[in-house]
């Protein structure tokens, strides 16, 4: 970028010397990729693969030293590594075969694959960081309005903290034993693609459909809800004789936040980490504030709003379902972990304990909460209250509840942080395992971070952002969820028949993953069959909508040509170059 050129004879019309060893031409075709209609900013494929002989990946890199005898402000420099050009698609790959080989191959010295830096403590944050998010602060008000009373609102919250560890452990089996990350989809792929998987037809459709709903649809969203939850707790101070946050600027905030976090994530994986810890010790400070201030009021005698017991408690199976759905929103992250199994150190060890201590850590912390806010809220109240845990803050700590919205924007921050770090790996190994864009399986050459699968994320959160309000984005996020999570257990469960022999350094009683498969069924099919609302057609069309994508690009494995220009633009632009997968859970 910006090479400047002084014209000398022997110097083409460019000022770029014809004889120059880097730059000349091969008899063979060479094909370029141009930004707009600058002729400086030119890959020459051909000529370079001959110029690192023998081939390799090309990073371009700007170095003065080595424009020694050449007439030039700065010379371009072709670095290259061990992995030889793709010349059928006219980027770099991984590791020399075709991109729908490529992660049957196993990743050589010098070839580019994501590091392992999440230990234990990192791995508890990471879970109890993402977990304790918006959730908690946005929640509470719908699982009481859907359960119909305070002891039944309780006993759901505990349901779901009980539910969401059962899942997580059942993750825990498959996590040690498949050692790729993307959670819940590579799971699927393998569970009804086998291992290695299918390439098109209809055993590795679930997986891809996981992938199309999970990328475009629900991780987006869920850090949307994130992202707007933290605006309002921003916004809403700086407008206190309004009722409900001015929707402008609480978007601006929510997009701002998104962005902030994205660059977190592709500048530093060590960054993005030490951010998560910080905040997750933080959003635990703001939740011992809350609970030992209930504690207290309940000590004063406090306990009108408790003692109401189950009066008002619905007999609705429906309510009951989505007083799961609005509970479960904030348990949301339980799977997170094993999004980078790739990525965590000693796996066998450290993905089970984090989720033993992670999962009734934040179980705990949510109970305690909704007592301490029914401690000097009443029923009525706290459906009124669009911010529940600053309403609570104005009746305990006075002017002081200033404090607990910013706790609350820190929590929610940090949790949008953590599902940043991990939702970019699901569409990261997705395009890896040849589901989706290829360009997403990338990283950057230098920071190993997913960037490209990053700044989609990004992208279509701020969508979600602009599009919708929290409520409906809760309901479209459960249900849909939900439909996945259930598929996740039937894989556990037709692994264990399948590879019956197969090493499993952690395995859950058989009855926990049919459990947790039972409950997503009823989770699904309740509101739906009570209930019917128009979230549910979307959710199903979108779906469904994935095999129009798959057909076409999985199944026939069609190559758009505007596909290749696209992904040498991104290569160029952003840095980032092919990656490989190679076991290092033994390393």
């Amino acid at each position: 970028r910006g090479v400047a050129c002084s014209r000398k004879a022997g110097a083409n019309r460019h000022g770029r010397r014809t004889q120059h060893p880097a730059l000349e031409p091969q008899p063979l075709g060479i094909r370029q990729a141009r930004i707009g209609n600058n002729p400086r900013l030119r890959v020459d494929d051909q000529s370079v693969a001959a110029a690192v002989a023998p081939a390799g990946r090309i990073t371009l890199e700007l170095d003065m030293s080595a424009a020694a005898g050449y007439d030039y402000d700065y010379a371009p420099v072709y670095k290259p590594t061990t992995a030889p050009l793709d010349q059928s698609n006219g980027h770099v790959a991984a590791n020399g075969a075709r991109p729908e080989d490529e992660v049957a191959a196993s990743a050589g010295e010098g070839a580019v694959q994501l590091k392992r830096r999440v230990g234990l403590l990192s791995g508890v944050a990471l879970i109890v960081g993402t977990m304790i998010g918006s959730g908690i602060f946005v929640s509470p008000k719908g699982v009481l309005e859907r359960s119909g009373s305070v002891a039944l609102s309780l006993i759901v919250w505990a349901g779901c903290g009980i539910l969401s560890l059962f899942g997580a452990l059942s993750l825990a089996e498959l996590g040690t034993m498949i050692h790729k990350s993307g959670g819940d989809f590579i799971y699927i792929l393998t569970a009804f693609a086998g291992d290695p998987p299918a390439r098109g037809g209809i055993k590795p459709v679930p997986a891809f459909l996981h992938a199309w709903t999970t990328v475009l649809l629900l991780k987006p969203a869920g850090l949307g809800i994130m992202a707007l939850s933290f605006a309002k707790y921003i916004v809403q101070p700086a407008f206190p004789e309004c009722g409900d946050t001015p929707p402008v600027p609480t978007k601006m905030v929510a997009a701002g936040c998104i962005c902030l976090v994205t660059f977190v994530n592709c500048f530093s994986v060590k960054l993005a980490t030490r951010i998560q810890n910080i905040f997750t010790v933080t959003k635990l400070v703001a939740v011992a504030v809350i609970i030992i201030a209930g504690i207290v009021m309940i000590a004063k005698g406090h306990t009108q709003y408790l003692a109401t017991g189950f009066q008002g408690t619905t007999s609705s199976v429906s309510d009951v379902a989505t007083a799961f759905y609005s509970g479960l929103w904030a348990y949301d992250g339980w799977n997170n972990l094993n999004y980078i199994t790739e990525e965590l150190i000693n796996p066998y060890v450290n993905l089970p304990r984090s989720i033993l201590i992670g999962i009734p850590l934040v179980t705990l912390c949510y109970v305690l909460i909704n007592v301490s806010y029914m401690s000097v809220m009443s029923a009525t109240e706290l459906l009124a209250s669009e911010a529940v845990a600053v309403r609570f803050g104005n009746h305990v700590l006075g002017p002081a509840a200033v404090l607990i919205s910013l706790f609350v924007a820190a929590s929610t921050f940090g949790s949008g942080n953590g599902t940043t770090f991990t939702t970019a790996r699901i569409g990261f190994v997705a395009a890896r395992e040849g589901h989706l864009s290829e360009v997403l399986s990338y990283a950057h050459a230098r920071r190993l971070t997913p960037v490209p699968a990053l700044a989609l994320n990004c992208a279509l959160s701020i969508c979600m952002v602009s599009l919708a309000d929290i409520g409906s984005l809760i309901d479209f996020f459960s249900f849909a969820a939900w439909m996945f999570y259930g598929a996740t257990m039937l894989a556990l469960i037709i692994l264990r028949w399948t590879k019956k022999d197969a090493p499993r350094p952690y395995k859950v009683p058989i009855i926990i993953p049919w459990i947790v498969l039972l409950l997503s069924i009823y989770l699904v099919a309740a509101p739906i069959i009570q209930n019917p609302q128009v979230e549910y057609v979307y959710a199903c069309l979108f779906i469904v909508s994935g095999l129009l994508f798959y057909v076409p690009f999985v199944h026939y494995r069609l190559r758009l040509g505007i596909m290749r220009k696209f992904t040498i633009l991104l290569q160029l632009m952003l840095n980032v170059v092919p990656t490989t997968y190679k076991d290092t859970t033994q390393d």
